[in-house]
């Protein structure tokens, strides 16, 4: 199959080979947020790696918070210096390197060294991760017509989400020790001898994730096409940063763009939290192993697959904006059952639950409710995201994506320091980490408000 294209930004013919290859970014870039982040190596760090959960939940949320600040100062630059100098596959390769190199230093971050190298790795992995993101989205509107670009953003992020369930799925079957019998829950030994008493499980992740990103990554190097060389580096620079402040100019007479983007900046926030501090939140509460947080992962993974392939229909039918609140309303059921959820009841008390425990797999009944607001997470966490990127992208064209999508990229991450930041200030205050999380409702809430009266296309008028 090719797709053909009369806009003369556009290559004529994008081979399906070419549209693959960008999608199997997605494809490669997600294990690191599952496996390594959210569900594997992030809850190790805060319930194994040192003897203070509390204060290591903290660490982890300034660690994600000193990430936000470098992003979204860098991003919007580097789009608008993607423009000028055109190709951004070089970019996609450079900061390939630095995250894969720190992702193979997660290896040595075994329970009592100290705290601070596996902090700056996780910095550096993830904004490396980050800017990468910014030049492979701003290859999409290249690739096909913005009617598709709603279905193509969610198939690619449901690809996303089944790739790093594939390793997650690994991890727990084959590679995670129980700590009574250190064996996998498949009753085998752990593959290449993996000690979970060691936190050896957990860190594997780390050069597991960098493996497969660059194996996956490499379809997209060779077949999915890059706009053509611009001006040199130099020159590239002075003029990125020009016109990044032209275009920031230029936002206050396209106000439904700026609009959206502000909303996106609020709720993304509380998405961006969700996700990081979601699983810690669950290991600190009831103790879950890494066997315990890979099944709840996989789980979310799951549902978050089909929840994408369903957006990505509804998308074309409904509309990237709708997709986005019906996303954000289930985003905010979920958080208000997480944090009304703990040992013997649910909804603030208003549901008692048996503290009985099976001793099994979500033993209590408070676990069991947990991991069904998980189920709206799951839903919800893939859509939300992908109708967000489809949505800037029906809004502006293709010649200016780069810059576009670096301010994107700013309004997911200019003051997403502020959920973790508020989070940390919360627990630290107040010595529960159920009243950090309560604050993220102030940031989905409040971007679906902002986003009810922007405009769809956010640049309708000029359209």
């Amino acid at each position: 199959m090719e797709i053909a294209y009369s806009n003369e930004d556009t290559p004529a013919k994008v081979p399906a080979r070419g549209i693959w290859g960008w999608m199997l970014f997605d494809w490669a870039a997600q294990p690191f947020f599952t496996v390594v982040t959210t569900f594997i190596f992030g809850p190790y760090f805060v319930s194994r790696l040192t003897s203070d959960p509390v204060a290591a939940q903290a660490a982890w949320s300034n660690t994600a918070t000193i990430s936000s600040i470098i992003i979204a100062l860098l991003s919007p630059v580097l789009g608008s210096i993607a423009d000028q100098s055109g190709a951004r596959k070089p970019w996609i390769g450079f900061f390939a390197v630095i995250k894969i190199t720190c992702l193979f230093g997660l290896w040595y971050a075994s329970p009592g060294s100290p705290i601070i190298w596996p902090v700056v790795l996780m910095i550096f992995a993830s904004v490396s991760a980050e800017f990468s993101i910014v030049f492979n989205d701003s290859m999409m509107p290249r690739l096909v017509s913005k009617d598709e670009v709603g279905r193509l953003s969610n198939t690619a992020w449901g690809l996303g989400y089944l790739g790093g369930m594939i390793v997650l799925i690994a991890v727990v079957a084959l590679l995670a020790g129980k700590p009574d019998t250190g064996k996998t829950i498949l009753g085998l030994q752990p593959l290449f001898g993996l000690d979970a008493a060691s936190g050896e499980d957990a860190r594997i992740t780390g050069p597991i994730s960098a493996v497969w990103y660059f194996i996956f990554i490499l379809p997209m190097f060779f077949f999915t096409p890059d706009a053509a060389r611009g001006i040199p580096f130099r020159a590239a620079v002075r003029e990125g940063l020009r016109e990044l402040g032209a275009t920031l100019s230029e936002l206050k007479a396209r106000r439904g763009i700026a609009r959206f983007l502000f909303a996106r900046m609020v709720y993304q926030d509380g998405v961006n939290a969700l996700l990081i501090l979601g699983g810690t939140f669950a290991a600190g509460m009831f103790g879950w192993a890494t066997i315990e947080i890979g099944i709840y992962g996989i789980i979310l993974n799951v549902v978050a697959i089909f929840g994408c392939l369903i957006a990505g229909r509804l998308d074309r039918r409904l509309g990237s904006k709708t997709m986005i609140v019906i996303s954000l309303i289930l985003l905010l059921v979920a958080t208000v059952g997480i944090i009304s959820t703990g040992p013997g009841f649910t909804l603030f008390g208003l549901v008692p639950l048996s503290t009985a425990d099976s001793n099994g797999l979500f033993g209590t009944a408070a676990e069991r409710a947990y991991v069904l607001y998980g189920l709206l997470i799951g839903l919800a966490f893939g859509p939300v995201q992908a109708s967000s990127r489809s949505y800037l992208a029906r809004s502006v064209d293709v010649s200016e994506a780069g810059r576009y999508f670096g301010i994107y990229a700013l309004s997911g991450r200019a003051t997403s320091f502020m959920g973790t930041l508020l989070f940390s200030a919360m627990t630290y205050g107040s010595g529960s980490a159920r009243l950090g999380m309560a604050t993220l409702i102030l940031f989905l809430a409040g971007g679906l408000i902002l986003l009810i009266p922007t405009p769809y296309p956010a640049d309708r008028q000029a359209q």
